[in-house]
């Protein structure tokens, strides 16, 4: 095997202090070190026309189809997320909901928000037994888990204000896995056994996705003719039947059979909206991300102010690490005092994005120890892991970055009857009690309090960088990206971005280095195994209370070549995805 330069640097260290009679072998080992190439998987793909990064390999071949077909980047982010709902059920949908960042490349860009929303029934203490403690599972599983879904209303809406060829066509391959069947995959497999107890509790999804107990094994083909239907309604009538029609019509009677709360006229009133995305500015480079509901944009902003000026050194060392991890810590404090849906309460982003606040914030990592208690700030008042993410860019430099979920893996377990889709479970994403975690840790004020037909906060971040440029000028696309992950999803794209404009590499070692994650509370952090013991020694020594875990995000990411213009994309190799282009 090759290692990476960093890689190579430690074995260096290593032996630069052995005699020279033990040198000799161990020279000609370094020299293979230094000349060896990488192997292809550790090699971004290489695209001159197009280029789709995914998690699921089906749906990434779904995208590439509809570019050659002459389709823009909108219609092939359209067709892949139709397609994850058949291929990823994990986390891919329509019973959910997400965020899908456009820029064309006239420099026109929008937010599509389709975030689930709560009925109107919901209310602020549903989830709390008579002791005012929240109900185990109440706000997970089951129809109760369940906000309105806007996927159908995300997509249809991108594809009528950006797509070229119409949901008819760039449905089909959605519509063609789900009818014709594909291939299991080893995760799918052991993805679905693994949730077998939660599925298992509902006769729809214990049928469809267990088969009565008769488990999917790697191979076998997987078809699904009530989803086919449900996509081939929509591709027919476009979201309408899915909000009004015939499928929203079953959507209530699972409600009303399984005790949930949608009803007939949440369904019909639910819109997808579109908003400016939120925009900032490091080192020469403009950001282009997610504004609230989600709190990803104001997060990720947040911290690569606080981090700008700083030397942040060698990737994955102490120092690097210490100086993010404390940007970290203090994002996520106020991220849990003042997010929540900005069209129901006031969030100060303009306050918690300013390059003064971001200063002061800086100062106080200077100044503090790195286990010093930290807090919510005081902004200006002016103003799972179980997510998927995909990235396109077109020909002709069109773009979109797209991350949806159904929230915990699989979403509430509920499958709607007649219809074939799994539904989410995301009012969990609410506070169901201020001030008390979720299912992911995370801790919200009452901010994200539930109220009818509020959005609940989300962490999703899709996110575009472009070189130079503002907003909506001439600036030019170089990398786009996104990640599942819950509450990791903000530290994965702010290293994964830093990977890439600070520590120059290429995208695919961007997407593959090692992470870590700081999100306040629990007052921890997680370390990826692969983090070097010596790194993970000092962090403890600094007083820093360390976790080591398994894989964090699954980043998807395409960068474009300043030069050349050729698209590289990079599928997280933590998951199952691929990247692909032409």
């Amino acid at each position: 095997m090759c290692y990476s330069l960093k890689g190579r640097r430690r074995v260096v260290s290593a032996y630069l202090s052995l005699p020279k009679i033990a040198l000799a072998p161990i020279l000609a080992l370094l020299a293979l070190l230094f000349t060896c190439r990488r192997t292809s998987a550790l090699q971004p793909v290489a695209g001159r026309h197009g280029m789709v990064a995914s998690s699921e390999p089906n749906a990434t071949e779904a995208g590439v189809e509809i570019l050659k077909a002459g389709g823009n980047a909108v219609d092939a982010a359209v067709a892949v997320g139709f397609a994850l709902a058949v291929t990823h059920p994990f986390a891919g949908n329509i019973g959910g909901g997400g965020f899908m960042l456009v820029r064309l490349a006239s420099g026109e860009n929008s937010l599509i928000d389709y975030r689930e929303e709560a009925p109107g029934a919901a209310s602020h203490d549903m989830y709390l037994d008579s002791a005012g403690d929240p109900i185990p599972s109440a706000s997970r599983e089951g129809a109760l888990a369940s906000g309105v879904p806007g996927t159908v209303a995300g997509l249809a809406l991108a594809e009528q204000k950006y797509g070229k060829l119409g949901l008819r066509r760039v449905m089909q391959p959605a519509i063609r896995l789900a009818s014709s069947g594909f291939e299991v995959g080893y995760e799918l497999a052991r993805g679905l056994r693994g949730e077998s107890e939660k599925l298992g509790k509902f006769d729809e999804s214990r049928r469809i996705f267990l088969r009565d107990g008769k488990y999917y094994e790697a191979g076998e083909i997987f078809r699904q003719p009530e989803l086919a239907r449900t996509l081939e309604a929509i591709a027919l009538h476009g979201p309408d039947t899915f909000y009004r029609g015939a499928v929203a019509r079953e959507i209530a009677a699972s409600m009303e059979k399984n005790h949930g709360l949608i009803s007939p006229a949440d369904l019909a009133q639910y819109q997808a909206k579109i908003r400016t995305p939120l925009v900032g500015h490091f080192r020469g480079y403009t950001i282009l991300t997610v504004p609230p509901p989600s709190s990803g944009g104001v997060g990720l902003i947040e911290m690569l102010n606080i981090l700008e000026p700083l030397d942040l050194g060698e990737p994955d060392s102490y120092g690097s690490m210490h100086l993010m991890i404390e940007a970290m810590r203090r994002a996520y404090a106020d991220r849990a005092e003042y997010l929540g849906d900005a069209d129901f309460v006031h969030v100060p982003v303009a306050g918690l994005v300013s390059k003064h606040y971001a200063a002061e914030l800086r100062q106080e990592i200077l100044d503090t120890k790195p286990d010093a208690p930290v807090g919510a700030g005081q902004p200006a008042p002016a103003e799972s892991s179980t997510t998927t993410h995909y990235s396109v860019i077109d020909e002709e430099g069109n773009a979109a970055s797209n991350t949806y979920t159904l929230n915990a893996g699989y979403g509430s377990g509920l499958t709607v009857e007649g219809a074939g889709f799994l539904m989410n479970d995301e009012m969990d994403d609410f506070a169901a009690k201020p001030g008390s975690p979720n299912m992911f840790g995370l801790v919200q004020g009452e901010a994200n309090a539930i109220a009818p037909h509020k959005r609940p906060l989300s962490s999703m971040t899709p996110t575009m960088v472009l070189e130079g440029g503002t907003a909506g000028g001439p600036g030019q696309l170089r990398l786009i990206l996104g990640s599942p992950g819950g509450g990791t999803i903000i530290n994965t794209v702010l290293e994964v971005l830093l990977n890439v404009i600070v520590f120059r590499m290429d995208v695919q070692q961007a997407v593959t280095e090692p992470r870590f994650h700081d999100q306040w509370m629990p007052d921890q952090v997680l370390l990826e195994r692969t983090i070097s013991q010596d790194t993970v020694g000092r962090l403890q020594d600094a007083g820093y209370k360390v976790k080591q875990v398994g894989g964090i995000g699954d980043c998807e990411a395409i960068a474009v070549d300043p030069e050349t213009g050729w698209r590289f994309g990079a599928s997280d190799p933590r998951g199952g995805g691929r990247a692909d282009g032409y």
